[in-house]
């Protein structure tokens, strides 16, 4: 996907066409419009050659104009987040019917359009878009709703998964013969947040000075952002040249291993090699995110902390508390790489997820570097754990018989 094709996307979108976009990390697919433009025919397309759930994509701002609330409590950025079903008070029979649908969704995004304007429960299924869009969670309801506003229009976007003719989610095959047939353009989510990132920012630069530690000397930026009031920043060594690829390690905030040396994980350990080999390297970043216990917080992570000693894994606690193995992204992180003037790394890592995660928001992974740390029998289950079930890579680490 080019800029020129993403460009053609826009167009489509101003002119109240439709475009397919895929995420092929999830293996799913959508077709998207602009809401303010939609039709009934529309809504029958969608219905009869899609075949998955009409939904419209809000901002959290719209879904609270409306009084729409959340059915789950929008606590994990890796899960959609449903509103409560809605019809239009007005102008609907049944709510149903292809028109019907359209009038509830036009309705919605109406200017000045209230809690008065609408019922629930009803036959459309309002969806969260988070802040930030894809360059804070990469997936197909941020990446819909990026479009029709990148187009000009609302922030609201109607969308439907796509399927096969027998119901399973639609391949890339399926997806191209169904672009041909209505002579629509696809569009790859990643493509979307290099769109973005190429256009604008939402990281600023709020304090930036030299720091001494025991691992070398460096120079701290720290970075808020436009989504949230968290508070990230960067250990930078040397001059970096956008030419460079230097070594770059992403550290997610681990405040019990980071500052009390917790024996129940490496973080620290990892944190302090790092920050030794980028300062004799002389040129480097670590980036430090405040995202803390894979990102569910400090509180979730010590009630996990608590099912582990009933016996649960990290992954297993993480599952049961409500939440994804690992909900992190790396919209942010890339945008502070590139607020640095990085575009390649070679990256200090384990784990193979941020090699991914970097390059669906345009950062070039040259190398990965192993970062590991030999482990101790407070440590080992952890990392058995994470080699097993998280796909991280440990040379000299024997999976349990």
């Amino acid at each position: 996907m080019t800029t020129k094709s993403i460009d053609s996307a826009l167009d489509s979108v101003r002119s109240g066409r439709m475009v397919i976009l895929a995420d092929d990390a999830q293996g799913e697919a959508h077709l998207c419009m602009a809401a303010e433009l939609v039709t009934p025919d529309a809504i029958n397309l969608m219905a009869t050659h899609a075949r998955g759930l009409v939904c419209l994509a809000l901002t959290r701002d719209r879904l609270q104009a409306l009084g729409i609330p959340l059915i789950v409590p929008d606590t994990s950025p890796g899960r959609e987040s449903f509103g409560a079903s809605i019809e239009a008070r007005r102008g609907v029979t049944t709510g149903i019917s292809a028109a019907d649908r359209a009038t509830t969704i036009r309705a919605a995004v109406a200017d000045g359009a209230g809690p008065d304007d609408i019922v629930m429960p009803g036959h459309i299924f309002p969806v969260l878009a988070r802040e930030g869009g894809v360059l804070v969670r990469s997936g197909l309801t941020e990446a819909a709703v990026d479009l029709v506003r990148l187009a000009g229009l609302k922030p609201a976007a109607v969308v439907c998964a796509i399927l096969d003719d027998q119901g399973a989610l639609a391949t890339r095959a399926d997806l191209e013969a169904l672009a041909e047939l209505f002579e629509l353009t696809i569009v790859d989510v990643p493509e979307v947040a290099t769109y973005r990132l190429r256009k604008e920012s939402l990281v600023r630069r709020v304090a930036d000075a030299p720091i001494t530690t025991a691992h070398g000397r460096f120079r701290m930026v720290v970075y808020r952002n436009a989504v949230d009031p968290r508070e990230h920043f960067a250990l930078v060594k040397g001059h970096l040249r956008v030419t460079d690829a230097p070594l770059v390690r992403i550290h997610s905030e681990c405040l019990t291993g980071d500052v009390f040396g917790s024996q129940r994980c490496d973080c620290g350990d990892q944190l302090a090699k790092a920050m030794e080999l980028i300062n004799a390297a002389r040129k480097g970043v670590i980036v430090y995110m405040n995202q803390e216990g894979r990102g569910i917080g400090l509180a979730n992570k010590i009630r996990a902390y608590a099912l582990q000693e009933t016996g649960r894994d990290t992954v297993e606690a993480n599952m049961e508390l409500g939440f994804q193995d690992d909900g992190r992204y790396y919209g942010m992180t890339a945008q502070i790489l590139r607020d640095l003037g990085i575009n390649r790394v070679r990256l200090l890592t384990n784990n193979p997820k941020k090699i991914d995660g970097l390059a669906r928001y345009g950062i070039d992974v040259i190398e990965r570097l192993p970062i590991e740390i030999p482990p101790h029998q407070g440590t080992l289950h952890y990392l058995r754990t994470k080699q097993k079930k998280l796909g991280h890579l440990f040379s000299g680490l024997k999976p349990p018989a």
